[in-house]
Order: C-alpha cells, then sequence, then structure tokens
C-alpha cells in the first residue's frame, strides 16, 4: 500500500511538474512572437533571419553577420536591444583598437589612493562587434573568455558578465583588404553565422516608407525586459531531447570530422550549440521537446562556418553547405526507417 501511495505521489509530481514547464514554453513562444514582431517593424521582409537571431540569444550563443555593407546588420543588433530593454554596446573593430578597450582596464584613482577597474565594451547585454576582421588578432580574441565562459579577467580579477550576453559581430566578405581572418579558435565560439541579404522589392519599398523619416530604432518600445529574457533561457534548459536526438547530434557531427572533403569538421562545442539551439528552436514553436527537423533546419547555420573543406573540394568548388547537405541526406533519421 506504502509503494502504491509513493508511485501515485510521484507520478503526480511529474505531472505537476509537466504542466509549470508547458505553461512556462507557452508563455516564452508568446513573448518571443512578441519580440520578433518588435523587430521586424524596423528590420523589413527578414523574418528567418530575425528568428535565428533570437534563437541564438536564447540559447546563449553568438552571432556571426557576414553581408555587404548597408543591408542591416547593425540594426538587428540595436533593434534586439531595444526590444529586450537591454544595453547595446558598440565596437567599431579598427588596427589600432586595444583588447583593453573591450575588456577594460584597471586605473589608479588618485582621490582613493587605490585601483579601481574601469569596464569596457564588452559590459553590456548585447555587444555588436562591427567588422570584428579589422582589428588583429591578438585584440580579437579579448572576446574569446567572455564569449565562452561570460566572465572577464583583467588583471588577475574575474568579473562576471551580465544575463542575457550576446555577441554579435560583423565582417564584409567582399572588401578584404586590410581584413585579419578570425582564427577558427574564434569562429568555433559564434554559435550561428549568418547573411541578410538584400531585401525584396516590396520590403526595400517599405524601408523607404518607414525609416525615411527619421530614426525609427530609436522611438522602438520595448516588449520584455532582461530579466524575463533571463527566465526564458532558464526555460529553454528544461526543453526534453531525447537520448535518440542526442545521438543524431553526435552522428552529425562525427560525420562531418570524417568525411573526405572536410580537413577540419565540427568540434564537441559544436555539438553543444546544435542541441542548445534546437532547444531554443522548439520553446519559440511552444514544444517543450525537440524533434529532428529542428536538428536538420538549424545545422547549416551552426555548421558551416566551422567547417574547412580540403584544397581537392574547394578547387571543385564544393561549400561546406554543399557537404552539409550531403551529410544530412545520407545520415538515417531518429524514428524513420
Amino acid at each position: 500500500m506504502g509503494d502504491r501511495a509513493f508511485l501515485a505521489r510521484r507520478i503526480g509530481e511529474c505531472v505537476a511538474t509537466s504542466r509549470r514547464v508547458g505553461t512556462a514554453v507557452q508563455s516564452l513562444a508568446a513573448t518571443l512572437a512578441r519580440i520578433q514582431d518588435n523587430v521586424g517593424t524596423v528590420v523589413e521582409g527578414k523574418p528567418e533571419v530575425i528568428r535565428l537571431a533570437l534563437t541564438a540569444l536564447l540559447a546563449e550563443g553568438h552571432l556571426l553577420i557576414e553581408d555587404v555593407p548597408g543591408v542591416g546588420k547593425t540594426l538587428l543588433a540595436k533593434a534586439i536591444g531595444r526590444s529586450i530593454a537591454c544595453s547595446v554596446r558598440r565596437v567599431q573593430f579598427t588596427p589600432d583598437l586595444l583588447p583593453s578597450d573591450i575588456t577594460g582596464v584597471t586605473v589608479f584613482n588618485q582621490e582613493h589612493g587605490d585601483f579601481e577597474f574601469k569596464p569596457g565594451a564588452v559590459f553590456a547585454n548585447i555587444v555588436l562587434g562591427d567588422e570584428i576582421n579589422r582589428a588583429g588578432p591578438k585584440t580579437q580574441s579579448a572576446l574569446l573568455e567572455a564569449m565562452e565562459e561570460h566572465t572577464v579577467t583583467v588583471d588577475g580579477t574575474t568579473y562576471e558578465l551580465g544575463v542575457p550576453f550576446m555577441v554579435i559581430a560583423t565582417q564584409n566578405p567582399i572588401e578584404l583588404e586590410g581584413t585579419y581572418p578570425l582564427p577558427e579558435a574564434q569562429r568555433d565560439r559564434f554559435m550561428v553565422r549568418l547573411s541578410i541579404g538584400y531585401p525584396s522589392v516590396e520590403a526595400e519599398l517599405e524601408v523607404l516608407e518607414v525609416h525615411g523619416g527619421g530614426d525609427r530604432v530609436g522611438t522602438l518600445e520595448p516588449v520584455t525586459d532582461a530579466q524575463e529574457v533571463a527566465a526564458m533561457i532558464e526555460t529553454v534548459k528544461t526543453i526534453h531531447a531525447a537520448d535518440a536526438l542526442k545521438r543524431y547530434v553526435v552522428d552529425i557531427v562525427r560525420t562531418t570530422r570524417e568525411h573526405p572533403a572536410v580537413e577540419l569538421g565540427a568540434s564537441p562545442r559544436a555539438s553543444l550549440a546544435l542541441l542548445r539551439a534546437s532547444r531554443a528552436k522548439a520553446a519559440g514553436e511552444g514544444r517543450d521537446y525537440v524533434l529532428p527537423d529542428d536538428l536538420k533546419i538549424l545545422a547549416p547555420a551552426l555548421l558551416s562556418h566551422r567547417l574547412i573543406l580540403t584544397p581537392e573540394a574547394q578547387m571543385s568548388e564544393r561549400t561546406p553547405a554543399d557537404v552539409l547537405s550531403e551529410i544530412l541526406d545520407t545520415l538515417p533519421v531518429p524514428g524513420k526507417r
């Protein structure tokens, strides 16, 4: 009898927990939709780009935008920051930019007779690194600790960064004169790489209508705040991913390392990023579980920039996206025969 009572209590606790998670996920999906709609009022015609950027935000990832000038890279970062009432700091990367400009510096305060820390640009919720490949490797590497551990260490003292924290870096893939390619270690720390692309005719006409009269971002009203976004991030961590799906993640990533056209495949960090992003995507769609399609849809944006193809593959004009498409078409999907 005691065993039955214990089992009934445990079942009741599991049901209650499931209901709480379900309610939190539905609330998250509704809030995410409001954020996307709000950002969409100033970044016209790019709902998929906005959704992917917000997915990275909820998965505690970072965003690398590679595109030509003038398509709205900075606009996207500012609009997200204002929509969630978070601080946004912009860093214009140049060859003379110093690491201390990003992380901060310890200075002597003559008035108090001791040293004090002056925070750098990285101490914000959203850090926009504009043209990140124009700074030298030493300056670029100043972001490595912040992006991976959400901390900054200066003169032996470690400082915690706020939540949410996201680096949105941009680079121009066309103009390469005077640039320094991102090292692989840093590219691997970006969860998502995307291109915004030129707008459609209708969207470009709307851009003229919306932005022709002034700065629309400056008047954008927030629809949530940092505290709620932090709670959303915690909710994403509760999304269920079956063991078979975790194995599918590992199979995808390991296959990139073994593919004959790939010289350097995706790292274990990529596996974690793909799982976290798939949980964020599922939550954003109101589900408390991950589907195989979540992984297949996200894989190109999360893995392409991490792959280096062999010289032979590059000479045959194959791209990382081509290789990933081949891998995803070949690997068996969990639950399907």
